[in-house]
């Protein structure tokens, strides 16, 4: 069905050249030009990373990288987490496959975030705890969450 929402989930090994453009090309759009932020986006750690993605038609809606521990953050990490339409439920959905994969994938226990301040509900909302103060990082506010596994799963 040309509407029906599929998940994409991959190493950075097995990205298609066209798939990696069009995930540098809505991060770039999301977060340099939507949120006028300038940062180094290419930051050395996709290349061990798991990336997500959830496609409605050939449309990207949203997306999402699990970095490995000792990569991104000390421990494994979920971030570049994008909706590119609000309101949908594609943000907590790719949250909870992203929380699934660093589970399937490096066996997670612990997961950290570094999420931007005004999105603390929505991340509460999938399991996380805020575990840091406020601080700023490329002149955002944001704050470190995180997740404990607490089943078996």
């Amino acid at each position: 069905m040309m509407n029906e929402l599929v998940l994409h989930k991959k190493t950075f090994q097995e990205l298609t050249v066209d798939e990696l453009y069009e995930l540098l090309r809505v991060r770039s759009e999301v977060f340099v030009v939507e949120q006028d932020c300038v940062y180094q986006d290419l930051d050395g750690d996709d290349q061990q990373s798991i990336h997500l993605w959830l496609t409605v038609g050939n449309k990207v809606v949203a997306l999402a990288r699990v970095c490995p521990a000792g990569t991104h953050m000390k421990e494994i990490s979920i971030g570049r987490v994008i909706t590119t339409e609000r309101a949908k439920g594609y943000g907590r959905q790719i949250m909870l496959d992203a929380i699934a994969a660093a589970i399937e994938h490096f066996d997670a226990k612990h997961i950290d975030i570094e999420a931007q301040e005004y999105a603390r509900g929505f991340y509460e909302s999938v399991g996380f705890k805020q575990s840091s103060g406020t601080f700023m990082l490329d002149g955002i506010p944001h704050i470190k969450m995180t997740w404990i596994r607490t089943t078996d799963r």
